[in-house]
């Protein structure tokens, strides 16, 4: 009662780290009004232009963790550089993609979007010790260490971010680009696409520091597992992360709090006209 009189959002979640249940006020953030603009919203061509900008986003952040690398010889110049003009590729294509309403730009948005994540990954795994190299990017479950710290990172993400929306008043199960799936709170997967870039710093950093040690993992058949003490490393790292003060759009404050007033931007935006 106490965490829910002072809006302190206790979540249950699973072996991934993905949000399986909250206890939350019966009240949402705000007025009914605000998730019927969130609905209107989907036929507006604005949310051509706002998908466009997040995916666009998250490709500049993709590039701005790719500059933070440092190649230790030519070899992985080259390769940075090849991967930063086929990202600014991507953003020219997406930039230049119309529609009037998102469903049709859906898909080639996807494609692109899916094209630059790929390029991301395939790079980062040359600047990871041994231990922690993928074959590719694994959602569910892991095959590896890597995306084993991955999934259970943007999971935690994933809970703070729906946490964000509901507050605002917004409905995380209404999504704009990601498609509907049946109970799944897809306007999460829109809006956390700003943001996953914060928690591939923190596993990235972490595994060049070789934190890990093989207890914190289990392998089960083909897949491979964070335990208890992995957990721990993890999300108190994610979490001291997400309390560091950083300077977004003129205001300086926490990036779990960033969140929360980006959600409120969003919600006040689909009332625009």
């Amino acid at each position: 009662m106490m965490a829910i009189e002072h809006e302190i959002d206790l979540l249950f979640i699973d072996g991934k780290g993905m949000p399986m249940g909250r206890v939350w006020s019966i009240k949402y953030g705000s007025i009914s009004t605000i998730r019927k603009n969130q609905l209107e919203f989907i036929f507006d061509p604005r949310s051509v232009e706002w998908v466009k900008n997040i995916i666009k986003e998250k490709i500049d952040n993709q590039t701005a963790l790719l500059f933070s690398l440092e190649g230790e010889d030519d070899r992985q110049q080259r390769m940075i550089k090849s991967a930063l003009n086929a990202l600014e590729d991507y953003k020219r294509k997406i930039s230049s993609t119309e529609g009037q309403v998102i469903s049709e730009v859906a898909a080639s948005l996807r494609g692109w979007e899916g094209a630059a994540s790929k390029r991301y990954f395939d790079l980062i795994v040359e600047f990871l010790p041994d231990k922690y190299k993928y074959e590719k990017r694994s959602k569910h479950p892991a095959t590896d260490m890597f995306n084993a710290l991955l999934n259970y990172g943007y999971g935690m993400l994933y809970g703070k971010v729906e946490g964000a929306l509901i507050k605002a008043g917004i409905d995380p199960y209404v999504g704009i680009f990601h498609r509907d799936d049946y109970n799944r709170p897809v306007l999460v997967y829109d809006v956390i696409e700003k943001y996953r870039v914060w928690v591939d710093y923190v596993v990235i950093r972490l595994c060049q520091e070789d934190a890990f040690t093989e207890e914190c993992f289990s392998i089960k058949g083909q897949s491979c597992w964070l335990e208890g003490l992995g957990k721990r490393i993890l999300i108190q790292s994610v979490n001291d992360y997400m309390a560091e003060i950083v300077s977004m759009n003129g205001l300086e404050r926490s990036r779990a709090t960033h969140i929360d007033l980006y959600a409120h931007q969003l919600a006040k935006y689909f009332g625009k006209k």
